[in-house]
């Protein structure tokens, strides 16, 4: 894709390829290709098509039906924000008096476009010509081009004193390789940059990578690790008048008739620094949220659950009694083993148990691998949680307590 392919996807022609492109992809690229051809698109402007449709298609997972009127790249895609964490953020920014915002390093406008429709007025800034023009598009396709407009820059050369708040999301991923970039440096801005945007703006936030290093958080700042229906997506730092607590673990859900409901959120909070009482394993093991473990939650959890830890370094709690929430799945202990292959594959053929699934947190083992190596037949299910308790490494055999 290139801005003349983004121009001719625009036009009247454009709209009908990609409407063409809608309705063949999904199946073989060859027989869509040929497809679009056969009613008379041309070969690039089908190729074009073609690309936008299969990332709208797999857009969907994160934007829902909006993407069906996109414009996205691979790598905008990839690192671009679910829609469900945009919004929440966006309405958390509104909520804090936040009526004007620069989004530096706009990409392809997902949380730009979740504050506008939040009333926010959006200034981006991209340094990708592209991209910055993919966001413009995507503004307008949305009707929202009256609060997000976006200018093609240096995010760093940005006069912040024009807005009321900040939004950064760095690239982690190298330009033209797509490869992660791990060290905070070489981000784009580079950390240090970012780190001083709190420094000149009093309300900042930051989207940071989820295994972020503690140590890099600004003082003062309140970390929030964000995770969507279980599974960790992001984390941010809350900078200045918008920081409330230290640390705060955030668990949203994409999906109708969850405890948490689509879109709105359970939240842990507390300091991060305090460690867990560590106790026996008892009968019911309560596997925290990833969000709560990274977090460094899981001493507030165990008050809550009035639960302990069986190894200091492992992030299972356990307790006597089940507690389901939304924090921590539960599940009911019936077997402690010390790990022994032979022992373990015995005690499930004498259980019928033919369908496991198998947790780990402190094991060197493969799930997959133990799975062939069980040979499991039977019609019972079990759960099978890797682990070590004091040390020592264990197999815990388990069923699920329902909510």
């Amino acid at each position: 894709m290139d801005l003349d392919q983004l121009a001719a996807l625009r036009t009247a022609e454009g709209a009908a390829a990609l409407d063409a492109a809608a309705r063949v992809t999904g199946g073989d690229p060859l027989a869509a290709a040929s497809a679009l051809r056969a009613a008379g698109v041309p070969a690039g402007l089908a190729t074009a098509a073609l690309t936008q449709a299969e990332l709208r298609r797999r857009a969907t997972a994160k934007f829902g039906p909006t993407a069906a009127g996109m414009f996205l790249t691979r790598a905008g895609l990839e690192q671009a924000t679910r829609g469900v964490v945009a919004a929440r953020r966006a309405a958390r920014l509104r909520a804090a008096g936040v009526r004007t915002l620069a989004d530096l390093g706009c990409g392809l406008g997902a949380d730009a476009l979740a504050a506008a429709r939040a009333g926010i007025r959006v200034y981006g800034v991209e340094a990708d010509p592209l991209t910055a023009a993919m966001a413009a598009a995507n503004a307008e396709a949305a009707g929202l081009a009256d609060l997000f407009t976006v200018e093609c820059g240096d995010a760093t050369a940005f006069d912040v004193s024009r807005v009321e708040a900040v939004f950064c999301d760095p690239a982690r991923r190298a330009s033209g390789t797509g490869r992660r970039i791990f060290d905070p440096n070489a981000y784009s801005p580079p950390w240090d940059f970012v780190t001083r945007l709190a420094e000149r703006t009093p309300r900042t936030v930051v989207k940071v990578a989820p295994g972020i290093d503690h140590a890099l958080i600004p003082a003062g700042a309140e970390a929030e690790w964000v995770s969507v229906d279980g599974d960790l997506v992001e984390a941010a730092l809350w900078c200045g008048e918008l920081a409330e607590v230290p640390r705060r673990a955030t668990l949203l859900s994409e999906k109708e008739g969850t405890p948490v409901g689509r879109g709105a959120a359970n939240q842990l909070t507390g300091a991060g620094d305090r460690e867990a009482n560590v106790g026996p394993v008892r009968r019911f093991l309560h596997d925290p949220d990833p969000a709560v473990v990274r977090a460094h939650l899981v001493a507030e959890l165990a008050d809550e659950l009035d639960a302990t830890l069986a190894d200091p370094a492992i992030a299972y709690l356990y307790a006597d009694t089940p507690t389901p929430g939304p924090y921590a799945r539960c599940l009911e202990i019936t077997d402690v083993l010390p790990f022994s292959l032979k022992r373990l594959r015995a005690l499930l053929r004498e259980r019928g148990v033919g369908r496991v699934e198998i947790l780990k947190r402190g094991s060197a083992l493969t799930p997959e691998q133990l799975r062939r190596d069980l040979r499991l037949a039977g019609d019972a299910a079990a759960s099978l949680v890797l682990t070590r308790i004091a040390g020592a490494p264990t197999v815990l055999v388990c069923r699920p307590v329902q909510d």
